[in-house]
This record gives C-alpha cells, structure tokens and sequence, in this order.
C-alpha cells in the first residue's frame, strides 16, 4: 500500500547502463551549443533514413522525416497511419546558460585584450570566474560568407577565461551580486601588441589574428552569434563512477535521451520529438517553444496525407496528441536540503522524475498536467516496470521556474514534465545519474509506443 522509492543501480544490469552513459558522454562532448546539438542530432537522424520532408517521396502513411529551423531547433516525425489519430511526442529544449559575445566585443584596458560579454539564461557569475573556456559560433562577413568558429575545443587549441580577483586584495564584506557583475564577464583575448601600433595595439594584434584565421574584420562581430562554454569534457564522478558531470545537461540530456528513444522505437501511432532553443531565456523568438516551427511541419505532412482543411486537421491532431516535456528537475542536494519539499523531491538514482506542475507562488505560469493523463502516464511506467519517482521543484514560495510544457499545453495537447534529475543545475559543471539517465530513455521509450 505504501508508495515505494526504487534505487535503479539494484535493479538494472549495469553493462547496459554504462554502455549507454559513454555514448551519452560522447554526444555531450560534441554537442555544446544548439547549433553543434542540431548538427549531431540530424547525423543520427540520417543515418536511420529519415530525409528532409521537403525532399519526400513516397507512401504518405508511412514517414520518417525532419526539418531544421535556423540551424538551432530540429523536429523529427515518424508517420506510421492518419496523422489525424494523433501522435506520441518528446520534445526538449537544446539551448543551456552559457555566455555570448556582444555585438562589439573586442576592447583593450590595461594592455589586455578583452572580449566582452553578455550571460544567456539564469547563470551564477561566480561560476564562470576562473575555469577554462572556449567558444563557438558562426559570424557574417560583410560580403554575406557565413564563417564558423571554434576555439578552445582541441587539446593543441588556446582556451579563455575570466580573471577574479584574488582573495588578498578582496576584503570587503558585500553580497555576491555586487562582487561578480555581469559587466565584468570578460575573457582575456591576448596581450602581445603588433608592432607599428601605436593606439590599441594588443587589440590591433588579436584582430590581425583573426582575419589571418577567418578572414574576417571587428565589424563583423556585428552579425555573429558566438557563444561562450566551458572548455572542459564530460567525465566520470565518483570513485564508483555513477555519476556523469558535464556542461549543458540541463536540457541536452533529455534530447539525447528522446532521440535514442524516438530512434529504437517500435511505434503502434505516429510518434516525434521536436528540439527548441530559447527555453532559458522564455521560449520567444522563432526558434522557441512558441514560434510556430514544428506545428508547419505537421500541416505539411497533414497536406501531404491529402487534408483538405490542415489547420483544423492540426487542431485535431494535437488535442489527440501526448506530450511528454522532457526537461531535468533538481535532485536534492545533502548540504542544502532545506531548500526541498523532501516528500516531494527527487533523489539521484531512484529513476526518472515526473513533475506535475512547474512554476513559482501558486503554480505561475506552469502546465499543470491532468490527473487522467498522469494516471495513464503511471499505467504505461508500471507495465513496462519504469523505475520512477515524483518531482516538484522546491518548497512552496522557495524560488519556481518554467520549461516549455505550457507552450505544447496551449495548443491543446495533453502534456507532462519528465526527466532526470541534476545537482548544480546550470552551473558549467552540471551532475546527473547514469542510472537515471538510463531510465530516462526507458521511459520516453515507453510512453511514445504505448500511450
């Protein structure tokens, strides 16, 4: 009668858990930004058949594709009957707290070049004082050339980082918030000045650096979009080694997770997972949560299986439709466990984590799932004996957020938050359960052939 918490490590085998952990730290190690997320994502896509839709020929009722929005959001299909029955979906966010350039990023103070710039997402600025950095991103030159750069990602490459200062010479007593300023997140570019300079010179220097690499100019920062994230690779934790900390868990854990599970499936309906951008800063933009990307991809198979009306076909499709939001949660972490609603909190290593509802002060701006649904949910985790537990995050008033299962909520479809849990949540370092990471797939596996 008593609801009992399951500990995955005794009941799993652990050569599948492992196995399927390293090639989960591989993807990590690749995939550091969306853009690098999306690249890796249509690999595995393709490699399974699966074509642009525009590119498709063939039987209607039996689709496997996808389609890619701006290079940073990725959706994919597999149609296996009528559309208009409706559809099993895990959808996930793939952009993570980072630090990006400003559009004018390039200054010199002190002899020191400097890049300047601006934190995406809800960061800790301390965190990023001090550790090993590199950047990515694409940039346009002026004659329309898109150039790609990655810096900081190879052994034999330079790294960045953001000086603090040191504890003798920083006494005073004051709140962390005015010690680490957003206006003092900047990298250390260089400090060799070119020669026949006489103004700016070490900026004049690392400009001379960069055009002899990209070919590009500073006016060209202006139509870029670099990121900045830790230079470090996934790796083991724990002398037991059953944890995984890395960079950008929170979410790209839960769309590595959906894909391998949309990609091994055995679908009785049509199934799919769609991969946003923008979740950490509010799903806006038209790579988010809200932009109408991945409900154009439905019409179009909708007009492809010959509807007459797709917009009411859509409508028809998503009320029919099951969500899972695919979305990490905060494991309860021993030193600060006041924090958590311990009844209600999840541990690291007892299975993936269902969140009924996110939110802040009297569930704001959340989806609150149904209990039908959390009930057919259970049902489909029970008998195909998914190892799960209950998640909420914190103690009522404590703090709150959000993820992108409202926005799926909105258009009509039933939806629930689910994944696995992690310590240090958007710090550059992020800890997760290889056991619940394992059981995280288990689940979306689960649930998109038997919902």
């Amino acid at each position: 009668m008593k609801m009992e918490r399951k500990n995955v490590w005794q009941h799993r085998n652990r050569e599948e858990i492992e196995s399927f952990s390293k090639e989960y730290m591989d993807f990590m190690g690749r995939a550091k930004t969306e853009r690098l997320a999306v690249r890796e994502i249509r690999k595995f896509l393709e490699k399974e058949g699966f074509v642009p839709i525009e590119d498709f020929a063939g039987d209607p009722m039996d689709m496997a594709v996808y389609a890619v929005n701006r290079g940073k959001a990725i959706a994919a299909f597999r149609v296996v009957d009528d559309l208009k029955k409706g559809l099993n979906l895990v959808v996930a966010h793939i952009d993570s707290p980072r630090l990006d350039f400003k559009p004018n990023p390039l200054v010199e103070d002190e002899q020191i070049a400097l890049f300047k710039t601006h934190y995406y997402g809800g960061i800790k600025k301390y965190h990023w004082f001090n550790i090993p950095l590199e950047i990515h991103g694409v940039l346009f030159r002026g004659d329309g050339e898109e150039i790609e750069i990655h810096v900081g990602d190879k052994p034999e490459d330079p790294v960045f980082t953001i000086p603090d200062l040191l504890p003798h010479l920083d006494k005073e007593d004051a709140k962390i918030s005015e010690k680490f300023k957003g206006e003092n997140l900047m990298l250390i570019a260089g400090t060799i000045p070119l020669s026949g300079e006489e103004k700016e010179a070490v900026k004049m220097n690392v400009l001379k650096i960069l055009n002899e690499m990209y070919g590009i100019s500073e006016e060209d920062f202006v139509s870029g979009e670099i990121e900045v994230v830790p230079a470090f690779p996934p790796r083991e934790v724990g002398i037991d080694r059953s944890l995984i900390g890395a960079y950008g868990q929170d979410d790209r854990i839960c769309a590595y997770t959906a894909l391998r599970a949309f990609l091994e499936s055995n679908p009785k309906k049509s199934i799919g997972v769609v991969f946003l951008d923008k979740e950490e800063i509010g799903s806006d933009g038209n790579t988010g949560a809200k932009a109408r990307f991945y409900l154009r991809v439905l019409r179009q198979i909708l007009k492809i299986q010959g509807a007459r009306d797709s917009e009411f076909a859509l409508d028809e499709v998503l009320e029919k439709s099951a969500v899972i939001s695919g979305d990490v949660c905060a494991a309860v972490n021993p030193p600060y466990k006041d924090v958590h609603d311990l009844h209600n909190a999840p541990r690291l290593g007892y299975g993936v984590a269902l969140v009924k509802y996110t939110g802040a002060r009297g569930k704001y701006s959340t989806n609150d799932a149904h209990a039908e649904f959390v009930a057919r949910v259970r049902q489909v985790l029970n008998e195909r004996n998914v190892i799960w537990q209950v998640a909420t995050l914190g103690k009522v008033d404590q703090g709150g957020g959000g993820t992108i299962a409202k926005f799926f909520a909105e258009r009509g479809a039933d939806v629930i938050d689910m994944g696995p849990a992690l310590l240090g949540m958007h710090s550059p370092f992020e800890i997760s359960s290889k056991a619940d990471l394992f059981e995280t797939y288990r689940a979306y596996r689960a649930l998109l052939e038997d919902l």
